[in-house]
């Protein structure tokens, strides 16, 4: 059965009807049509199931703050589960679906659970799932994993592409109602640029729909001239369908703009995910109508009465042909007179106060709708439709319930602000007792570095909730902006807005007011997940005095809709249950986004080969055409070896260890870690974030240093070199370059921000080649240049000048233990010079060695390998490094969390080598085990593997260890077993197995 209107209609085109399916039944809309409004046209009442006891669903707002109607919507790579009908705009061909019921929606297996409500009350999951233990693994889980969630998770990889869009702006503007209109072109009068994000595809929000006049002529006027003076400004840009998502500190805003939804098979990204960062923000979020609770409110057909009239007067749609309408206030009485002069049947006003409205009133009583004041619902009847309402007096059920039936009930419990936007950031918020809602409290708002705030509220979401009074607000927001963004706004009143003045509310938030317990536990505040009224008293009893935690124990405001129509109502009828005014039970925290987001605008254009973009050196393309056999390093790909024609990778590794050390090797340590440390406090800054002292380093040199986190615990090593009294460059790990800048800026921009000190990451502005092997320093004298003897560049320094032509800096370290050298060039020049020194060092057996040989030749020596060695929990002590601790410094990062005592501990596990008795591998990650069991049964462990390699220079399996009381243990034989039931046995060595003294790399 059609219920669209003949009449009304403002935002659909009559002319053209589009197809869609809803469960796969085909159904018809217009354009402009959302689908929530389509699906009421075809009499589709029911859409969806409630979460925890799957009672029917039906439509209950017309907005974003719809808590019911979700349907899984397209088909394939375009499927997208949990999708708001009220805000998806219809389009032919639109595929949806309803969600949570098996096997279908008229008919669903779990709507059993609504029989055995008494026995699932507020806690009860974290009541019954505690005991018995034994039932948790095979009864309860699998119960809570097939029941958990809403909507079907898609399988195949979305289809759509995303993007985000980077802008700055003086002024932005989150809303496009009136106010927000208002407020832009007041700021944007005084030059400022200005940015208007709406969330909808309609501009003016509520009053075409509400009505009103504003300088004598219609508010649809109003609306016009603004908009067509906005877009004619070159400072303006308007943006429709797109919903400020959250603000952040220092004016940086979310966006969320839905680009091609309502376009099918559209080309282009389909959702844009906007990073603006604005001088000032107005927030012209508008208010939403709060609904009431009374047995049967959550009965499909029981609407909010401002939705109910949007559906009217945007869609031409009747929810009902006869309808009851409950309220608290005079807003409702629009609706009752937009229904009636509709055609429809307004069967009665059941107006909470005693003493009814105002104006409002008298108009709808003198177009013949009766009103009963100080009467309220006691229960709706009906399943899976509205059926009849049973009402009585709202200060309770005394006397006979008086019983008529109707089809609809519209529902009004006032007005809240949305004041999500504000409190994302800080602002807080005051009670309005004279309007029952919290606003924005003007004398705390959300504030910057500088201290002055940066956030302004502007009409409804202030709390202004009449039309005048609405723009007035918006002329003087709009104003403040453009002062604070360093504007001067030009002068002028507010428009000349009229609007039926209102009769005062009364906050109500029970129908009746005392109520027997049959009608109150059937009093739903949370419509989706399921939260009664007695739930909140019940959980009030129990001791969950604070809101916080009166949401998470009955799960109410933790629906996708986030509270939006429940929250006010969950916090007035818990303030009552403790005895106390609502402000002081408080409000719960408003977190970002307004809305959910997509997924894929989160990600925008990173998916696929972009998902982590591979960062590539400059010679990336030669090591593939060698051969190169790649290993992911952070974001860099870094060949493990260079594996020739047939060979296995393990012989390559074998053939580079061996050449390295008799020949000649290039390794490609582009990928480390260059930062530029610069400022006359440098030396300062860095011996506080290294362990050993880097101020006394003189300009030419090199020294390894150790950072630790402010916690003790080893997060990087390096070599830093000093350039110049106020000039560092300080090398790190490959993994570790982009967090050890972080971390050196946060403790900059946090802690010492009075220090003289700049940090620069300039990894990818240098390609560096390990020239290592006895041959180094020949094939670099063969390319010609600057001096590098050993009285000239010993080790440990560094010096500028030129090798083969190419201008570079060469620091002679090593990793190896070999002779070597590091050489950085221009990153442009990288390919050239490794193709020099290849092509030059051919008659002395050079050869490109991988990161896995790296490995091994660092073993050899001794060397730790961060990620290896460490692991979050080990300090340099562990490690045997001591040395690298300064005794001079009063303080470094880390030095107190040393000091502790379970870092003193003596049973910490230290570094050590471990050899196999047989020449074998020991397993990676092996533990080393004791005698004993723990409390579990398992055997104990005395020690760990942390690097195992077979070593072709010694002919045999070599490996580093953690073990306990390890340095004093030489030459103990421990057992490792491995997960095959295996064990192992090796002995505990020195960690140094090649070249001791030093004599190779000195040479």
């Amino acid at each position: 059965m059609s219920k669209r209107l003949p009449t009304h209609g403002r935002l659909i085109d009559r002319s053209k009807r589009i197809g869609f399916t809803f469960n796969g039944k085909p159904l018809a809309g217009h354009p402009g049509d959302t689908l929530a409004s389509a699906l009421l046209a075809n009499d589709q009442m029911m859409v969806g199931r409630s979460f925890k006891y799957h009672r029917p669903r039906g439509v209950v707002a017309s907005g974003a703050e719809e808590p019911n109607a979700l349907v899984n919507m397209g088909q394939g790579a375009q499927f997208e589960p949990n999708q708001r009908a009220t805000t998806t705009e219809l389009f032919d061909g639109l595929v949806s679906r309803s969600q949570n019921h098996w096997p279908s929606l008229e008919f669903d297996l779990g709507g059993i659970n609504k029989h055995l409500s008494r026995f699932l009350p507020a806690g009860f999951y974290y009541k019954m799932f505690m005991y018995p233990r034994a039932f948790w693994k095979h009864v309860y889980e699998p119960f809570i994993r097939q029941s958990a969630g809403l909507g079907q998770a898609p399988r195949d990889r979305d289809g759509d592409t995303y993007e985000h869009f980077n802008t700055f702006t003086e002024v932005l503007v989150i809303g496009g109602g009136v106010a927000g209109l208002q407020a832009a072109r007041t700021a944007a009068q005084s030059g400022a640029r200005v940015l208007v994000m709406e969330q909808t595809a309609d501009w003016g929000g509520r009053a075409p729909v509400d009505g009103g006049t504003v300088d004598g002529a219609p508010v649809e006027r109003f609306i016009e001239q603004t908009l067509a003076e906005l877009q004619a400004m070159d400072n303006v840009t308007l943006r429709s369908r797109c919903m400020g998502a959250g603000v952040y500190d220092h004016g940086y805003v979310l966006g969320y703009e839905r680009l091609t939804d309502h376009l099918p098979m559209a080309e282009g990204p389909r959702h844009r995910l906007w990073r603006v960062r604005a001088k000032q923000v107005i927030t012209a979020t508008g208010a939403i109508e709060r609904p009431l609770s009374f047995a049967g409110n959550d009965v499909p057909g029981v609407m909010l009465a401002a939705a109910m009239r949007d559906y009217v007067v945007n869609y031409g749609v009747a929810p009902g042909q006869r309808i009851v309408i409950a309220t608290n206030n005079d807003d409702a009485y629009r609706t009752a007179i937009c229904l009636k002069e509709a055609g429809l049947d307004v069967l009665r006003i059941l107006d909470a106060r005693n003493s009814g409205g105002g104006t409002l009133m008298n108009r709808a009583r003198a177009l013949g709708i009766r009103i009963d004041c100080g009467r309220a619902i006691a229960k709706v009847g009906g399943g899976k439709r509205v059926k009849k309402v049973q009402i009585c007096a709202q200060d309770g059920v005394g006397g006979a319930l008086e019983e008529i039936a109707c089809d609809a009930v519209a529902m009004s419990g006032g007005w809240s602000p949305v004041v999500h936007l504000w409190s994302h950031c800080g602002g807080k918020l005051i009670w309005d007792a004279d309007q029952a809602h919290f606003r924005p409290d003007p004398d705390r708002p959300p504030t910057g570095a500088d201290g002055a705030g940066f956030v302004t509220v502007a009409g409804s979401a202030n709390g202004e909730l009449s039309l005048d009074a609405a723009l007035k607000d918006a002329t003087e927001a709009g104003k403040s902006a453009a002062v604070a963004a360093g504007f001067k706004p030009r002068r002028g009143k507010a428009p000349n807005a009229t609007a039926t003045p209102e009769a005062a509310l009364e906050p109500v938030w029970l129908m009746p007011r005392e109520a027997h317990v049959g009608l109150r536990s059937k009093s739903w505040l949370d419509f989706q997940n399921d939260v009664k009224v007695s739930d909140v008293q019940l959980a009030a009893r129990e001791g969950f005095e604070s809101v916080e935690h009166t949401k998470r124990y009955t799960t109410l405001g933790m629906a996708t809709d986030q509270g939006k129509l429940s929250n006010i109502n969950g916090l007035a009828i818990l303030s009552d249950a403790l005895g106390q005014p609502i402000p002081a039970t408080g409000t719960t925290t408003f977190r970002p986004p307004y809305t959910p987001i997509s997924m894929g605008a989160i990600g925008g254009e990173a998916r696929g080969d972009v998902f982590q973009p591979i960062r590539r050196t400059p010679m990336y393309d030669w090591h593939a055409a060698h051969g190169a056999d790649w290993e992911p390093v952070g974001q860099w790909r870094r060949p493990y070896a260079y594996v020739q024609s047939g060979e296995t990778v393990h012989d390559a590794v074998m053939r580079e260890v061996t050449n390295t050390r008799q020949n000649l090797g290039l390794l490609d340590a582009s990928t480390l870690g260059k930062l530029i440390v610069k400022g006359p406090d440098a030396g300062r800054f860095l011996d506080m974030l290294y362990t050993n002292m880097m101020s006394t380093l003189k300009p030419g040199r090199c020294r390894y240093g150790l950072m630790c986190s402010e916690n003790g615990f080893l997060i990087d090593d390096g070599v830093v070199a000093r350039i110049d009294d106020d000039t560092f460059l300080c090398h790190t790990t490959t993994g570790g370059a982009e967090h050890i800048h972080a971390h050196m800026e946060e403790w900059l921009q946090t802690e010492w921000w009075d220090w003289q000190v700049y940090v620069a990451n300039a990894t990818e502005q240098y390609a560096q080649i390990a020239v290592v092997g006895p041959n180094a320093r020949k094939v670099l004298e063969k390319l010609g240049g600057m001096d590098i003897s050993r009285d000239t560049l010993p080790f440990m320094a560094w010096a500028d000048g030129q090798i083969g032509g190419f201008d570079c800096r060469v620091y002679r370290i090593s990793f190896s233990g070999e002779l070597s050298y590091e050489i950085a060039v221009p990153a442009s020049q990288g390919l050239a010079f490794w193709t020099a020194l290849h092509a030059a060092g051919q008659e002395f057996g050079v050869m490109p060695y991988g990161t896995e040989c790296l490995h091994i030749l660092r073993a050899e020596k001794g060397f730790i390998m961060i990620g290896d060695e460490t692991d979050g929990t080990v300090i340099p002590q562990d490690l045997g490094l001591d040395w690298a601790i300064s005794k001079k410094k009063d303080d470094y990062l880390g030095k107190r969390a040393q000091a502790r005592s379970h870092m003193t501990d003596p049973t910490r596990w230290k570094l050590v080598g471990l050899q196999t008795e047989d020449g074998s591998v020991l397993p990676d990650g092996a533990y080393a085990v004791a005698e004993g069991r723990n409390a579990n049964g398992q055997r104990n462990t005395q020690g760990r593997v942390t690097s195992t390699y077979h070593s072709p220079t010694l002919g045999k399996g070599i490996a580093m260890g953690l073990v306990l009381d390890g340095p004093d243990r030489m030459g103990e034989v421990l057992e490792f077993p491995d997960t095959e039931g295996k064990s192992h046995s090796a002995k505990i060595v020195d960690p140094v197995f090649f070249d001791k003294d030093g004599e190779k790399q000195n040479v």
